[in-house]
């Protein structure tokens, strides 16, 4: 049977703003594939991200490249050998993973191996401003476990302070974003473990991180930026002490799965991160999260309005989806 092949550009917007240090945004721009065979129906959703030479139109133009070997039945495998690591295979591959599922009548974690997926608590984000700022949402977010605190330079040991007091009985993970850079790095680093921070998440720019590798370090280290896919873990031995396994990065759940079991060998703590997007992105990195020591899945709770149906958040502890959303 004809697999047909439909690609969308959709905005979903952002309740109020997203700040990180590379900027802010007030809306989730995402590109959903839709595999379509006969009855049966097939979702993934991608966002594009700037940061790595990616727009929703150069998604869309990677996606109707492959068009012809995927209505011609390319499966995941050839998928990876047609498309990069990035925002376009994740959508397709997504799509597959699901499509996969409805043709077998049983949910996509049973085609993974995995019996069945168990709820897990998500951290909220905490946008970049100035440190009042950041001291007041997190006290509005205080009643959640774990938060994840987005910094950006100058003003950081402030807003560690600020954030901690805002909220001093919740969890914190701070992300720089590659802001940080090597003359600031101890004292942020000293300042975080002063606050209670359990995880720093890519301090110093991808591809300038080599003092990681000299410093002692009180506060385990993650890398984001610096990762991506499979390939790329053997280069982060020495310098981090976590992985952000993002979908759209690693170009799908295929490769995210493949690659967040062998960052485990490799002795790293594993992170199931996600791009600002709708419950149809974060319903495949349930998979991942599920081995996950730490899960940022909040994109739908940043959104003022979540796509339907959706994934289903009892404040942060996000649940399985439903077939009906996807896997």
């Amino acid at each position: 049977m004809n697999v047909d092949l439909s690609v969308a550009v959709e905005t979903f917007p952002i309740a109020g703003r997203f700040v990180i240090a590379r900027g802010a945004k007030t809306e989730a721009i995402v590109v959903t594939a839709t595999l379509q065979e006969g009855k049966n129906r097939g979702r993934g959703e991608c966002v594009p991200y700037s940061r790595y030479g990616e727009s929703a139109p150069s998604v869309v133009a990677a996606i109707e490249g492959a068009r012809g070997a995927i209505e011609a039945g390319a499966d995941r495998g050839a998928l990876r050998r047609l498309l990069p690591a990035g925002a376009a295979r994740n959508a397709l591959d997504c799509a597959m993973w699901d499509l996969e599922s409805k043709r077998a009548g049983v949910p996509v974690c049973v085609l993974a191996g995995v019996p069945r997926l168990r709820p897990v608590t998500t951290a909220y984000t905490i946008s970049l401003g100035a440190a009042l700022e950041m001291r007041e949402a997190a006290a509005t977010a205080a009643h959640r476990p774990l938060l994840k605190v987005k910094l950006g330079g100058d003003g950081d040991l402030e807003r560690i302070a600020a954030v901690r007091a805002g909220a001093p009985n919740s969890r914190l993970i701070v992300d720089a974003n590659e802001a940080w850079r090597e003359k600031d790095l101890l004292a942020n680093v000293e300042a975080c473990a002063k606050a209670g921070v359990q995880l720093i998440e890519q301090p110093l720019p991808a591809g300038e991180d080599e003092m990681l590798g000299a410093i002692s370090r009180c506060v385990p280290i993650c890398a984001d930026e610096s990762v991506h896919d499979l390939a790329s873990l053997a280069s982060l031995v020495g310098r981090y002490d976590a992985v952000n396994v993002k979908l759209d990065k690693a170009g799908g759940l295929t490769e995210a799965l493949e690659m967040a079991a062998e960052a485990r060998r490799m002795g790293f703590v594993i992170m199931a991160g996600c791009m600002v997007g709708t419950s149809l992105a974060m319903a495949p990195a349930l998979l991942v999260a599920q081995h996950a020591a730490y899960v940022d899945l909040d994109g739908p709770l940043l959104l003022a309005k979540d796509r339907e149906p959706a994934l289903r958040y009892e404040g942060s502890v996000v649940y399985p989806p439903e077939p009906e959303l996807w896997g």
